[in-house]
Order: structure tokens, then sequence, then C-alpha cells
């Protein structure tokens, strides 16, 4: 049995709910900032996250959790290591303990989400389908408490009877956890339902754990004071508040809410800081809205498809070329010092126009991407098809592209996991240096609309990717360069 390092402590304490799309770095770290104790991530599933990899991303000072598909599923930073709560979705409990075990050096405790009502997290026997099986409940926690070193908890909802209500928690205490969060609600009810202060009572009465209140947002806390009535409505321990911090995170400040378009751009500056990608940033901003999207900032705002354009619909514009330029500063400065360290073979580089860039399917229309609009650009100016010249890193089979143009060389200093994704990147690099558009989402390119191209469900970094740059082959050299290549007007997806 592991012995769990108890540092988090859960008496008399202000909490940053778990919130689906809520939750991520940029609103945990504002809510730290206004006073929250300690602030949970949003609800993440099992099996998810048992196929991500750690890795220390040492541009943005974070630890970042990242699938398969590169895809950054979790981040954390140091800011909140001692106050941050990693919530799971599980329904199994040796899942649950892989990973508790993956993030148990990067979080201060760990929980298991039991009351989530919703499709996606009762489906697949998770959230709130766990009350219905109290024997998979305590297997859960009890292999948590006993294989991880940090504390353990568990949000859950109320039963339909305050008997059978009282037994569970009975139960679920005696499994060792250190504390539990109770959204005083059935499973069937939604926020317009009145909270049951009084079962939350029953609950706090009953165990000698810490109780956590949940649900007081919509008839209850409006103000800072209203989370020490809503606390003392329960008799509970601590409160955790979700709605209401979600539409102004400075709702735990004790001097008072501050205006929403302050709390709104210092969000921003955490989303930028954090690389945090733009449609995340644009929910949480609309949550925090709320009446006011018809606003001429609201509409600039829903219309916004990028961070950048989200930055400059609140007079952040040169905020966000400063820090995108100094992330993609130490980007490069990282990379060299990596081709240093990996003895990669010096070449000469002289005239090769370079940027720290990479291709993000994401911000770009499903039918359009860098390559296109290259190709289309050098056939309006008659030049010569661009050419890609690709070789791969044996190392970490990571891949770079040079591509010519009009005889000048482009390539992007960040290396990528498909030969495709580096083609892309360097296409991007001559598009940005000759000032061009490059097919962004917002950017208008309607000669490319009717171009033929690869299949819309072609995944750029999927299995079709891989297999077209043969990696076990190219790994037979140091650096083996995948030839040159004319750009086809079929291909690009």
């Amino acid at each position: 049995m592991i012995l769990n390092s108890l540092s988090l402590c859960y008496h008399n304490k202000l909490i940053l709910a778990p919130m689906v799309r809520v939750g991520t770095l940029p609103m945990r770290l504002l809510a730290l900032d206004y006073g929250a104790d300690i602030v949970y991530c949003e609800e993440l599933i099992d099996l998810k996250m048992i196929q991500c990899k750690r890795v220390v991303n040492e541009v943005l000072s974070t630890v970042d959790f990242v699938a398969p598909d590169d895809r950054v599923v979790f981040r954390t930073c140091e800011r909140e290591h001692n106050r941050v709560v990693f919530q799971m979705g599980t329904s199994d409990a040796e899942r649950a303990l892989a990973v508790a075990r993956l993030v148990e050096n990067d979080v201060a405790g760990i929980d298991v989400n039991m009351g989530c009502p919703k499709e996606y997290s009762t489906k697949g026997g998770m959230g709130a389908a766990l009350l219905s099986d109290p024997d998979k409940i305590e297997k859960i926690l009890s292999t948590l408490v006993k294989g991880t070193r940090r504390p353990v908890t568990c949000k859950i909802r109320i039963l339909p009877s305050l008997e059978d209500t009282l037994s569970l928690v009975k139960r679920i205490e005696r499994t060792g956890i250190a504390a539990i969060a109770v959204h005083g609600r059935k499973r069937e009810e939604r926020p317009q339902h009145p909270v049951s202060c009084e079962v939350i009572r029953a609950i706090a009465d009953t165990l000698s754990i810490p109780v956590i209140a949940n649900g007081g947002s919509h008839d209850h806390i409006q103000q800072y004071s209203d989370i020490e009535d809503f606390r003392q409505a329960t008799a509970a321990s601590s409160v955790m508040v979700a709605r209401a911090a979600m539409w102004n995170p400075s709702i735990f400040l004790k001097e008072g809410l501050r205006p929403l378009e302050e709390v709104m751009q210092k969000y921003i500056r955490y989303a930028v800081q954090y690389d945090n990608h733009y449609t995340n940033t644009k929910y949480c901003l609309c949550q925090m809205l709320r009446e006011q999207l018809e606003s001429p900032q609201g509409r600039l705002l829903h219309a916004a498809q990028s961070s950048r354009e989200i930055c400059e619909a609140f007079g952040l514009g040169a905020f966000y070329e400063e820090t995108t330029q100094e992330l993609d500063a130490q980007r490069t400065k990282l990379s060299a010092r990596t081709s240093e360290e990996t003895g990669e073979p010096a070449e000469d580089t002289s005239g090769v126009i370079k940027m720290a860039v990479k291709f993000d399917r994401r911000a770009y229309p499903a039918h359009i991407t860098p390559k296109m609009c290259l190709l289309e650009w050098c056939r309006r100016e008659k030049l010569a098809q661009p050419v890609y010249e690709t070789v791969q890193r044996p190392l970490d089979r990571l891949f770079s592209s040079i591509v010519t143009v009009a005889e000048q060389k482009y390539q992007s200093t960040l290396w990528d996991k498909s030969k495709k994704l580096a083609e892309q990147a360097a296409a991007i690099v001559c598009l940005r240096s000759q000032g061009l558009p490059e097919g962004r989402l917002g950017e208008e390119s309607p000669s490319l609309h009717k171009r033929k191209r690869e299949a819309p469900d072609q995944d750029p970094g999927g299995p079709r990717a891989q297999e077209l740059a043969q990696p076990g082959e190219l790994c037979k050299k140091p650096f083996v360069a995948l030839g040159s290549s004319e750009e086809s007007p079929l291909e690009g997806w």
C-alpha cells in the first residue's frame, strides 16, 4: 500500500468546480488569481488519458499530457501544482489507477466524477451512472486510495431518498477518501431545480471527512459573501463554485466582483501565454459575456476564427503579436539546442528562410491548406511548382521539409510527426515571408474552393500519412531525403 501524501486540505476552502470545456489552464489560473484555494480541471476520461504521453513543454513552462494525435488533453504548470485536482471519468478501478499514477506527480489531488448526469459520461458507466453501483464505487475509490500518493476525493449527486444517500456516503467514507463533494440535486434534476441544502447538511452531520457543498450558483451565489452563506446553510466544510465562477471568476475575490471587461482581458492573456486553442478560449469568453453576446464586442467575438482575432476584438492585438513572437523565438532557440544535443550534421543552411511554425489542421477550412495556397500563387505568378525536400530524423522519427520556390528555400525550424505535416509547415513559412494568405479560417481564398483534393476524412497525421512516409525504411541512414516532389494540383489535403 502506498502512503498518501495528504498535503491538500479541504477544510474551509473556496474551490473552482470541474466544468467541461471551462476548467482548462487559463480559467484555473484566473480563479487562483482571484482567491480560489483549490481548482479542479474539467472531467477527463480514463480511456483517453491512458493513451497520453507526459511531455515537459519548455516553451510554455508547462507539463502536457499529449494524445497520439498530438492534441494536448491536459496541461498544467508549476503555479497550480499544489492546488490543482485532476478529475477523471472512469468506470474501471485499474484504468483509474493507471491514470492517477500517470498524473500524480503533477497534481495535488485525484477526484472521480460520480455526479455528471450527461449522456457522454453515463453511457460508459461513468459519472452519475456509478451512483447505482456502490460496489464499483467502493472498488474504484479503494484502489485509488491504496495505489496513489495523492489525496483521493469524489463528487456525487444525491439519491432519491435521504436514507439511500446517507448509506452511500458512509460506504464511500470507509474507502479512506480525503473529502467528498456533493452536488445537492438528484441525477435527473437540472440547474432550475432548487438545490437541497438540507440533504448536504445531513451528509455533513453524518460524516467525519470534509464535505464540499456544490450546486448553489443558481439560487444562492451571486457575490462573494453568498459563498459563506451557502456554506453555513449546508454546514459544509468548503464550497465548490461552478457556473457563478464560469460567468465571472472574480466571484472568489472578497473585495467584490471585478468589471467583466477586466476579467476577460486577463483570461485572454493567460490563454495566449499558454497557447490555449482559440475555440476553447472563445467558448469560455462567450460564457462570460452571456446576455452581452449581441453587443458589438460580442459580435466581434462570435466572428473571431483565431486567437489573433479574439485578441483584436478586445484591444489586445499588440499583446498577441508580442507574446507569439516571444514564443516563436523560444521555440527556435530550443530547436537549435535540440539539434546540437542530438548530434545532427551541420548543414549549409545559408539562404534558407526559417520560422518556428507548425500546421494545425483545425485552423484551416476542410478544403484548403497552405500547400494549395502556395501552388495557386505560383501558378498565378507563372512560377515553377513548389519543390519539397523532406528528411526524417532517426532519433525520434520526426520530419522536416524545405520547399523551394523561385530558387528561394523555406523551412520550419520545428519538426513534425509526418512528411505531409512538415511540408505544410514549410509552405506556411514561404507564404508568411511573402505576406501571402495561407488559407486560415477567416481568410478568403475563393480560387481554391473548386480544387479537387483528397477525401475530407483523411487524417493528416493518420495511418495513411504515416504509410506514405515509410519511416522504417527512412531510418537506414542518419538523414534520408525523401526526394524532391513537385506539388500536384490533385495533392494537398
